[in-house]
């Protein structure tokens, strides 16, 4: 079964916003992992009434705020195989999240994750940004399309 998700590249005064993510959704619930750096990236949720929904919420969700513009939609994605591990634990063998670029007009002090998944939030510059990325699908992604 293929998990279809939404992410989010997003960019402040040339900085991009990374999130420290520490917790997976399972069949058991939700379950710790080593952290890692992603973009905000989530599931599309029944309740979500299109894609663009769904990238709004997970925002909210993953930083406490909806002050955010939608700038564009990518054509390419993200596509990738679970490993076997995770494959046992959600019941997904792939994924495959479709991108946005967005814009964040708030203040970046009042950044707060509301979801327990994310310990941490924060803008980084360009340069460091492959540096900082814990996947290289996303990394590539990056590369490719910033």
């Amino acid at each position: 079964m293929i998990r279809k998700a939404v992410g989010a590249i997003v960019i402040k005064n040339n900085k991009f916003l990374i999130v420290h993510k520490t917790m997976i959704n399972t069949k058991k619930g939700k379950q710790s992992i080593k952290g890692e750096w992603d973009f905000i990236k989530g599931g599309v949720e029944e309740g979500d009434k299109d894609l663009k929904s769904s990238i709004l919420r997970e925002l909210q969700e993953e930083t406490g705020s909806n002050e955010y513009r939608i700038i564009k939609q990518f054509e390419e994605k993200i596509c990738f195989s679970f490993p076997a591990a995770i494959k046992t634990e959600t019941s997904y063998e792939k994924q495959e999240t479709t991108m946005y670029l967005v814009e964040f007009l708030g203040n970046t002090e009042m950044l707060t994750p509301i979801d327990n998944e994310i310990s941490d939030i924060k803008f980084i510059e360009k340069e460091k940004v492959l540096e900082i990325l814990s996947h290289q699908d996303t990394k590539d992604f990056f590369l490719k399309n910033i």
